[in-house]
């Protein structure tokens, strides 16, 4: 029978993510990391609109207009929102001995660079790194995958 893997693929990738910048994997059915993958693939779609372009050249004028860009932005403030519980988590429960991702490995930079007036290790940073990670990682890592498939796919022969 005939099936579409791509949202295995990313449930997949993302929770590959997951383990490295949050040193722990979400459950396939686990409300939260599905409200994320969800998020995530919104703003993949949304990307592609004219709106939400203008809106990385012109967010001043295009924060008066309405479009789809207004869903990208909201959608992006809930996965920041995400990301920030669980950074404050991670603060709460440090151990600099002993980091557990990549959440961590940043926070103990932070704190070495904390008298550092010019420094970019900024929980604002961290969220957007986290973010970033997290869109380009999860959207493109999975199409690749999808599209290998589809070539094995078509040519067994390479198998």
């Amino acid at each position: 029978q005939p099936f579409n893997p791509g949202n295995f693929l990313a449930h997949a990738v993302s929770n590959i993510i997951c383990s490295i910048i949050f040193g722990d994997r979400f459950d396939y059915e686990d409300k939260k990391f599905r409200t994320l993958i969800e998020l995530i693939n919104e703003n993949n779609k949304l990307q592609n609109s004219i709106q939400t372009q203008l809106y990385n050249f012109f967010p001043a004028v295009m924060d008066f207009l309405p479009g789809p860009h207004k869903k990208f932005i909201k959608n992006t403030e809930k996965v920041d929102q995400f990301t920030l519980e669980i950074i404050a988590e991670h603060q709460k429960t440090l151990d600099p001995t002993c980091p557990r991702d990549f959440i961590d490995a940043f926070l103990n930079k932070m704190e070495q660079e904390k008298g550092n007036g010019h420094s970019e290790f900024t929980v604002e940073t961290l969220s957007r790194t986290t973010l970033d990670l997290f869109f380009a990682g999860t959207g493109t890592t999975s199409t690749t995958l999808r599209h290998g498939i589809l070539i094995l796919q078509k040519y067994p022969e390479i198998v």
